[in-house]
């Protein structure tokens, strides 16, 4: 039987995260990692925006690109064979999905990232064919979900906003109200740094920040509770998401997916929330079945 702490008989976690041991905790709140995270962050919030307000192609290959980047990490992280070869797999059916999709034609976008994530599997090798193909369909899963909702005809603009300032609201107080305030963790198994604080603090203002720009752009006919509420449960989602790219990585033992966002880890890092809550989005927005994708998320 391994030992408590060890992942199939391999040295611990927290020494393979260059971390302390379990029996040396760090030392709650801090903020020496604050100034490259706020460089790194404005820089990505500079070019989200711009192509936000852009929209058309430029948008779409900018999600794209973040989408490829996604992919190549998770094969990165999760190991096994031919890692080239999976990246290749899944660029490919990322770009057709993102042409399909962007093109209205959904459906056929949604069977290339299938056949990509299954073809992914099987050049995987044993052990990690469902671990290939997840990746796939995660990096997917954003490429989609957000192109649905920004090519809405409308509330297409809005909506992207409008999970910016959920989600990034989400992310700032969070990481201040968790600081600040301190107190239990959420879930110390997953996430030595998170706590009910942070989560709490992170969850009301990025739904009444979410609420703030639905009021802003006023789409006529909606509830205030109801934007209010549908930002709540995106925020939650959103951290859902940073828990469960946090237990894959200690699943893996990898304290980031890569270190290409200074401050930030990977694209990963950087988009997990964003991810979860996108796909939440379009879900709602799409089951609803209203005049768009988008529309469903605000019109009550």
């Amino acid at each position: 039987m391994n030992e408590p702490g060890r992942v199939g008989g391999e040295e611990p976690i927290s020494e393979r995260l260059g971390g302390p041991a379990p029996s040396q905790p760090k030392k709650p709140g801090g903020f020496a990692d604050l100034g490259p995270r706020v460089i790194s962050a404005v820089v990505l919030v500079a070019l989200a925006v711009a192509a936000l307000v852009a929209g058309g192609d430029w948008f779409v290959l900018f999600w794209m690109t973040a989408s490829l980047a996604i992919n190549w990490e998770w094969q990165g992280l999760v190991g096994g064979e031919r890692r080239f070869v999976r990246v290749a797999l899944g660029g490919a059916g990322l770009a057709v999905a993102a042409a399909m999709t962007h093109g209205g034609e959904v459906q056929p976008g949604l069977a290339a990232l299938v056949l990509a994530a299954a073809a992914s599997a099987v050049v995987a090798g044993p052990g990690r064919r469902l671990w290939a193909a997840a990746g796939v369909i995660y990096a997917g899963s954003l490429l989609v979900s957000v192109c649905l909702l920004r090519d809405s005809p409308q509330a297409g603009l809005l909506s992207i906003a409008w999970l910016f300032a959920v989600v990034w609201g989400t992310d700032v107080f969070a990481y201040f109200g968790g600081r600040l305030i301190g107190g239990p963790k959420l879930w110390p198994r997953v996430s030595a740094g998170k706590t009910w604080s942070g989560t709490l603090t992170g969850a009301f203002s990025g739904a009444l920040l979410g609420l703030a720009v639905a009021r802003l752009a006023d789409p006529a006919g909606s509830s205030s509770f109801a934007v209010f509420l549908v930002s709540f449960v995106a925020s939650a989602v959103s951290q859902v998401g940073d828990l469960a790219e946090s237990a894959i990585k200690r699943r893996f033992g990898v304290k980031d997916s890569s270190q290409l966002i200074p401050g930030h880890g990977g694209v990963m890092d950087r988009l997990d929330g964003f991810i979860f809550a996108c796909v939440f989005a379009a879900l709602l927005g799409a089951a609803r079945g209203l005049a768009s994708t988008a529309a469903g998320v605000f019109f009550w």
